[in-house]
């Protein structure tokens, strides 16, 4: 049975896998600089970046090591079960990433070395750019807005006003009770208006919910510190 799965020995040599390695570890670095340069200025996993690195390699070792097309068919539906772990963040281009590199592991286990550094350069070049200059970005910035109220405040229209004056659109996301069930949170997805004062927004929630706890961010900062 395992000899219908592993290649011989005599076919599998320390030699070829280390050349494997190699490639796949250059091509690796390639991908995770793209990654790097796209993100340049943005917050970005160094964790997510030396994985870039490594995952290559780990799918041509597995690919050299595996004998028929029926095994090698199997190991790449587990290999791509995989992306599992990056696909619960959502972020779509990390998930695009990990299946970009996955295929270049793939062409270097089956030795087509050129298709791999071509498919490595190619395709991070336009990662790159396109993320650099920003295509497809919507013109405006979407935020996290996170505000902590007593519990006897009705937080439905209770900031309409404000909102008005400051936001293009605001949407409640989440709403939870905190610190024992005396406060709610308040998630809220907004777009800002142009050239608005964000201090002076924020002094006018605070006024609003008793100066408790406000934040705002591009994406979600987690939970708000406890009082």
């Amino acid at each position: 049975m395992f000899e219908s799965i592993l290649v011989s020995s005599a076919e599998l040599s320390v030699a070829r896998v280390l050349i494997h390695i190699g490639v796949a570890l250059i091509a690796g670095a390639i991908i995770s600089l793209s990654y790097i340069i796209s993100n340049k200025g943005r917050k970005y996993s160094s964790n997510f970046a030396v994985t870039l690195v490594i995952l290559p390699i780990i799918v041509s070792v597995v690919i050299t090591l595996i004998g028929s097309d029926i095994a090698k068919a199997v190991s790449l539906g587990g290999v791509f079960a995989l992306v599992r772990f990056r696909s619960v963040p959502g972020d779509s281009k990390d998930i695009a990433y990990v299946f970009f590199t996955m295929v270049t592991g793939l062409a270097v286990g089956v030795e087509c070395f050129a298709v791999a550094f071509i498919l490595a350069l190619v395709v991070s070049f336009f990662f790159a750019i396109l993320t650099r200059l920003g295509y497809a970005n919507s013109q405006k910035e979407n935020k996290i807005l996170k505000i902590t109220i007593p519990e006897n405040l009705d937080y439905q229209g209770v900031f309409d006003d404000i909102f008005d004056e400051y936001l293009i659109k605001h949407i409640i996301s989440n709403v939870k009770t905190t610190n024992m069930g005396t406060l709610f949170q308040i998630t809220y997805d907004i777009v800002e208006k142009d050239n608005i004062n964000e201090k002076e927004f924020i002094d006018k929630l605070r006024a609003r919910n008793g100066n408790l706890n406000i934040l705002i961010g591009r994406e979600a900062q987690g939970e708000l510190p406890p009082l």
